[in-house]
Formats: structure tokens, sequence, C-alpha cells
């Protein structure tokens, strides 16, 4: 660690952390930028109040079109295929940025339910593997993969909370122990901590939003008791149940787009589309609620729970668990953010059980909601004491256990099932 070699890494990873999080903070200010042009702009432009019932249909088929010859034709498919679950395959490279950006950029803000992280994670490895390139820093292949993990810890860090989510999810996913481990974490800390000061700094600056996973406010202060652990843990399982349902479907879908992918791409953003027209027909609530990735649904759950009736939510966890279960395994982005918000739906669902809070509803569906799809319950948990804020304390129990429920029910629900066979593009 004390090499010159090693040192000379660490400078690298600060480096590159400052250009890689300036060029994603305006690739996510971009992407929300979009979407609010879309659901918001352009119906008030044609003389609605709001996104009607019906948008969801033309804009997933555009989405659909638009996806398809990216996945078909473009070097990477567009980026990762999310139900193979949070960043999951080797590091995006070079070649495949321009079919990860035009996917994001052209497809997320159209509503396919999916989120920007694991984008922004691809975009991140992609930047920095070009950096090193351009400037002929290219060295040996270890090195280059602890660069590539930098350049999407930096992406990451901020949009996941800031560099301690990003320093866990390095810890848990690599496995690894000791001395290995350090080597590993430091240029992922440096290049987070750079990333995260980028991002603060531009969004002061720029006036942009980025749609980063918050929570400005939660409900009432109340600290979890018996009655909501002994309906909580069950809602927790609940939680995984669902999740690892529509997983199941994404394998499915997955599968079934192996043969005839553009066609049957576009087939499958449509179905999204039936989905998230459902809802909103059901409900006659804003179709967006379901459409996008969740991270303004969640905030709005969080500060006006009782705005939600628990029919409103079910039909929500119901119609966009169905969708995003189809995008899961056809379209490109990211599967974590709609699984924090239908996990919290799902618990806020069951709050009307005697002796279950909203607060530790929300706070335990968040946290498991996010270990059912990511696998990792540490990092899910630290994730969701971020977002709690103040009354993570009191919740830190709950969260913790609840986390550790959904890992374990999960991996029964799965089996012995992997992702790799279950892979149609193989």
């Amino acid at each position: 660690m004390l090499s010159r070699g090693y040192l000379s890494l660490l400078l690298r990873s600060a480096v590159l952390g400052v250009p890689v999080s300036v060029a994603c903070f305006f690739f996510v200010a971009a992407q929300h930028k979009l979407q609010r042009w879309v659901w918001e702009t352009l119906p008030d432009a044609v003389g609605y109040d709001g996104a009607p019932w019906w948008w969801p249909l033309p804009a997933l088929l555009l989405a659909g079109l638009i996806v398809a010859p990216i996945v078909t034709r473009l070097p990477g498919g567009g980026g990762h295929i999310p139900v193979h679950g949070f960043g999951g395959g080797p590091p995006i490279g070079p070649r495949a940025l321009p079919g990860v950006v035009l996917a994001t950029l052209t497809t997320l803000p159209l509503g396919v339910v999916l989120g920007p992280e694991a984008p922004l994670m691809a975009v991140g490895s992609g930047l920095a593997l070009l950096t090193l390139r351009w400037t002929g820093q290219v060295t040996d292949p270890r090195s280059t993969a602890v660069c590539a993990g930098a350049g999407s810890t930096a992406a990451i860090s901020t949009i996941l909370g800031g560099p301690v989510v990003a320093a866990v999810l390095v810890i848990e996913a690599a496995g690894l122990g000791g001395p290995r481990l350090v080597m590993v974490l430091l240029p992922c800390l440096v290049a987070s901590a750079a990333g995260a000061l980028v991002f603060t700094g531009f969004g002061h600056w720029t006036g942009l939003e980025t749609g980063a996973l918050s929570l400005p406010t939660v409900p009432a202060d109340v600290n979890p008791d018996a009655g909501d652990f002994l309906w909580g843990l069950p809602a927790a399982a609940l939680v995984a149940v669902v999740v690892a349902l529509a997983r199941g479907l994404g394998y499915r879908t997955l599968r079934w787009t192996g043969r005839h992918t553009a066609v049957r791409t576009v087939v499958c953003a449509t179905a999204v589309g039936v989905c998230l027209t459902a809802y909103a027909l059901i409900t006659g609530r804003p179709p967006q609620e379901a459409a996008l990735s969740g991270q303004a649904e969640l905030g709005q759950l969080a500060a006006q729970p009782h705005d939600f009736p628990v029919a409103g939510l079910v039909v929500l966890v119901l119609c966009k668990g169905l969708a995003w279960g189809i995008a899961l395994g056809s379209l490109r982005g990211g599967p974590v953010f709609p699984a924090v918000l239908l996990g919290a739906a799902t618990a806020m669902a069951c709050s009307g059980l005697p002796g279950l809070g909203v607060t530790p509803a929300l706070a335990l569906g968040m946290a498991a909601g996010s270990a059912a799809i990511m696998g990792l319950p540490l990092s899910s948990a630290v994730l969701t004491v971020l977002l709690m804020g103040d009354d993570a304390y009191n919740q830190m129990p709950l969260i913790i256990a609840s986390a550790v429920v959904s890992f374990v029910v999960t991996q029964v629900v799965r089996g012995r099932e992997s992702p790799r066979k279950d892979d149609g593009t193989s």
C-alpha cells in the first residue's frame, strides 16, 4: 500500500473523480429535466392540467421503438440487463457508452419504470476507462479494474446518499477481507468523496436538480414497539416476496425476448404502458406515480402518507410491480429505486394493521425492498438509515432486522436459481 504504484493509483482515482462526476452531474440533470418535460411541461402545452390516463401508452410505445435498435445493434446493448441486479456484470467499457447514454436519456424520461442508478454507474466506469485511455495511463488489468470501480463509485455516491453508502456497497459487494479490501476501498472512497463534492458544488451553482434518492420529510417520530416488530417482520417478508416474484417475471421476460428481440422489446414496452394506464384508470391518480423510477413518489409518500389510501397503495404495488417486472428483462435502467418504492408502498399498505405505525412501516419497507433487489442487507440498512435522517436512530433495530429478513426470504423464494442460467442472451 505504500508502494509508488499504489499511491499513484490513489492520486489517479481522486483526479478521475472530478471529470467523471462533472459529466455524470449533467447526465443525471438532463435525464431529470427531460422527465419533467415529458410528464409535466408537454401535457400542459397540449391543454392538460397533468398527464392524462392514456399518456403512458404512446410514451412507452415510443420508448420501445427507441430502445429496440439500441439493444440489438449498438455495442454493449445499452448497458446491463436490470434483472441481473445492482450493477450486475463487468464494468462498461468506452465502446458501450453511447448506447448507455442514448438508452437512458431517451427512455427513462418516458417512464420505463426503472431508475438511473445502474446507467450512472456504467457511465462512471466507461468515462474512467476512456480517460485512462486518452491519457495513456492504462496499466495492468487490476489497476484498470480498480479505476473503473472508482469511476462507478464516484458517479453513484451522491444519488444514493453520499460516499458512506458507496463505501459500504464496495465492501459488501466485493466480498473481500483484510488488506485486499482496504486496497480496493481506498481509491473508491477518494473518488466518491470528490464526486460528492462536485455534485454538491454544481447543484448549488447551476440550480439543476438530479432527482437523488432522498426524503425531505418523514412522518412524525414514533419509536418502534413490540407491535411494530410483530407486524413489521412479516411485512418485510411480504416485500421480499413481491420483489422476488417481480424479478422472476423479469427472468421470464428476458428469456422471451431472447428471440425476435427487437419486436418483442417493443411489445414489452407497450405492456408496461398498459400497466401504467391501468393504474391511472383504477385509482384516478397521475400515471407518473407508477411510471417513473420512484424518487419523487417516495418523498410524497413519506411527507403525506395519509393522502394514499390503502387500496391505492395495493393497486400501485400490483400495477407498478407488474410493469417493473416486465421492464427488468426487456428494457434498460436501474432496478433499485423502483424496488425501494415498492417496498415502502407494500409496507405502508400494511400500516393499517393494529400496532404497525406509519414511520416504522416506511423504514422497514425501504430496507426490505432494497435488500431484496440488491442482495446486500448491510448496504440496504445503511441507505435506509441515511434516508430516514433524524429518526434513523429510533428505527435502526427494525431497519436492520427487516433487511436481514428480506434477504433471507428472497434467497428462499428464488431457491438455487442462477441469474446466468436465465440470461436469454447467452
